[in-house]
């Protein structure tokens, strides 16, 4: 079924293609990177919502990044963090050659701290970092996101983890677990769990 779906959607474009191998070829975790349904869903809410900035927390290889970049006016930014200090050179190299790259400021730092600092509001949010503190990121950036704006949770179905009993003592289950929990009592927000991929929760803010 996923080889049918990928078949009947837009293409991959081939720099995301390259960039999605080299990921894979260059780096530990490579599946970490969204890849072509997620990207082109990324790209398509993107367009639906048609925000002015974007923050992402989590840039990993930059692939999301750029897919989002893509789905933005040339007078919108992606302003994304990584805290792995390690991934800058080959994030970066990526992120500049594309063609796209002019859209996107890429930071080395937790965004949890820095991005407040940056003194900016926004209009789309891409939660996918450390998923043992989803929770403290989503309360310290929610302030950040206009009334009206969209929040996108990452990896919320955590391979089906978060309902598997042998996962009870894993602590990013247990991350992903409380934050789907906080969620559901979370008056200031409207929500939805799409089973894509690993999980996409789309949060709206009211």
């Amino acid at each position: 079924m996923y080889s049918y779906i990928l078949s009947h959607i837009d293409p991959e474009p081939d720099y995301l293609y390259r960039l999605w191998r080299a990921t894979n070829l260059e780096l530990l975790n490579g599946r970490m990177a969204s890849g072509h349904l997620q990207g082109r869903l990324l790209k398509m809410l993107v367009r639906m919502v048609r925000p002015k900035r974007i923050l992402e927390v989590g840039t990993f290889s930059g692939y999301s990044a750029l897919c989002m970049a893509e789905g933005l006016d040339d007078d919108g930014c992606v302003y994304t963090f990584e805290i792995d200090d390690e991934l800058e050179d080959f994030t970066r190299r990526w992120i500049e050659g594309s063609p796209v790259g002019h859209r996107v400021r890429f930071f080395i730092g937790d965004a949890v701290t820095e991005a407040p600092r940056l003194g900016l509001t926004f209009d789309m949010m891409f939660l996918d970092g450390d998923k043992r503190t989803y929770v403290e990121a989503y309360e310290a950036l929610l302030p950040l996101l206009r009334p009206g704006g969209f929040l996108l949770a990452d990896n919320t179905l955590w391979d089906g983890h978060v309902s598997d009993p042998a996962y009870d003592h894993d602590r990013q289950t247990l991350g992903i677990r409380r934050f789907n929990d906080h969620l559901v009592d979370d008056a200031r927000v409207e929500k939805v769990i799409l089973p894509l991929r690993d999980g996409l929760t789309i949060v709206m803010k009211k």
